[in-house]
């Protein structure tokens, strides 16, 4: 799959909102999900990957973390809701975090000021398609509940450990996990999780294999200023995404950043009051 890179925001939004239309339904729904980063020469290593012996000490960590952050509330949680809730508050983990949004994606390629030099990548995967290399009980699953992304509640049924989850195929295949809404973050990114049977294989490694799934929408460090404007003009800021103090202050960080400034100087402007005239 070559890269697409795009050179204007029209280009950038066509190209992320391309396939949406769904002729069967007469809606866009895009069967596409998204991951944004501010460098694209980034792959797609997890956290738990960039660790010394995944395979060794994934079931340590996540025990580990069952065991510490034990609450009565969670002692019903399966080993997916487990999985999701030590992602989402950092934990290393064979996980990576995807968005339904497209905006949500460019919002990931502009955040770090200090990328601003680099040009940024938008990975996009249909889900459609790499449902179409699951093991077959698990796209039974998929059909019989009428959906394309699992639940917790759905992966439990097939597997009650990652160990039996691997096991379900002897080839590696990519699953996508849609979390609890466990607080406002993960609904206002609109968040899901990719989910790899092996920890240890790559997920652009095994993208590079189907090449039919996905695609790589290159955003130039030229157009990222432009782009981080429009977004803040239609409110996809760390204010909203990381809800609260923290995401306001990275907000305000990032917006009135040296950095920032200097890129918005050499293009005849600096920005604006982010309250704009409230």
């Amino acid at each position: 799959m070559e890269d697409l890179r795009v050179s204007s925001w029209n280009e950038l939004t066509e190209a992320l909102f391309a396939g949406s239309w769904q002729p069967d339904i007469e809606r866009f729904r895009s069967p596409f999900v998204f991951r944004g980063m501010t460098c694209a020469r980034y792959d797609l290593t997890t956290s738990l990957a960039r660790s010394t012996g995944p395979r060794q000490l994934e079931d340590h960590i996540l025990r580990a973390f069952r065991k510490y952050a034990y609450a009565p509330a969670l002692d019903s949680y399966s080993v997916w809701q487990w999985l999701a809730l030590a992602q989402h508050h950092g934990l290393s983990t064979r996980l990576l975090d995807w968005t339904y949004s497209p905006l949500v994606a460019m919002h990931f390629v502009t955040e770090g000021p200090e990328h601003l030099d680099e040009d940024g990548v938008i990975w996009a995967v249909d889900h459609t398609k790499t449902n179409a290399l699951l093991p077959s009980s698990l796209s039974a699953l998929l059909e019989d509940e009428g959906t394309a992304v699992f639940t917790a509640d759905m992966l439990s049924r097939a597997a009650q450990s990652l160990r039996a989850f691997d096991a379900l195929s002897r080839e590696p295949f990519v699953a996508f996990f849609e979390p609890p809404s466990l607080d406002e973050r993960i609904i206002n990114q609109y968040a899901l999780f990719s989910l790899v049977s092996d920890p240890q294989v790559r997920l652009d490694e095994w993208l590079s294999k189907h090449p039919d799934v996905y695609r790589r929408i290159i955003v130039p460090r030229e157009l990222k200023p432009e782009v981080r404007d429009r977004l803040d003009n239609s409110n996809i800021t760390e204010r909203v995404l990381y809800p609260g103090l923290d995401g306001l202050t990275r907000w305000l960080n990032r917006y009135y950043s040296p950095r920032l400034k200097t890129v918005e100087r050499h293009h005849g402007q600096l920005p604006a009051d982010p309250a704009g005239s409230r």
